[in-house]
């Protein structure tokens, strides 16, 4: 078990690790829209707020070397399921073709009252 942490991706605002590698998989705890050099909230579109999420999984990859591509599954949270269309708006610019598994769920609110919080599930094997 390895604690993965990286200065380009928001610094938790909890008790918690920005990622955790076990064997050959990486979990990362779940992503809030925020910018990692002043832990703000990039704003309150929802769109940026996916991109944003994206990005800091993106820079906890390239930590270990990884990108996207690595990702099998995805968890996303959402306080607004009308949103689900912009969501996949989001993930066709940023996978492509290429998608990795993925839940996403409606809840009441998400922390700071953000709009969007994403988790990932990666694999060091391709």
């Amino acid at each position: 078990r390895k604690i993965i942490n990286t200065v380009n991706a928001p610094q938790a605002i909890g008790p918690y690790s920005q990622a955790i590698k076990i064997n050959n998989l990486l979990f990362t705890s779940g992503q809030i829209p925020l910018l990692p050099d002043s832990g703000e909230i990039i704003s309150n579109d929802f769109s940026e707020q996916v991109e944003q999420c994206l990005k800091n999984i993106e820079a906890i990859l390239v930590e270990e070397s990884l990108n996207l591509d690595s990702i099998v599954k995805l968890t996303v949270f959402l306080v607004d399921l009308s949103d689900f269309d912009l969501l996949n708006e989001q993930f066709i610019k940023y996978f492509g073709h290429r998608y990795p598994s993925r839940s996403v769920v409606e809840v009441s609110r998400l922390p700071k009252d953000v709009k969007v919080e994403i988790e990932a599930i990666c694999c060091y094997d391709k």
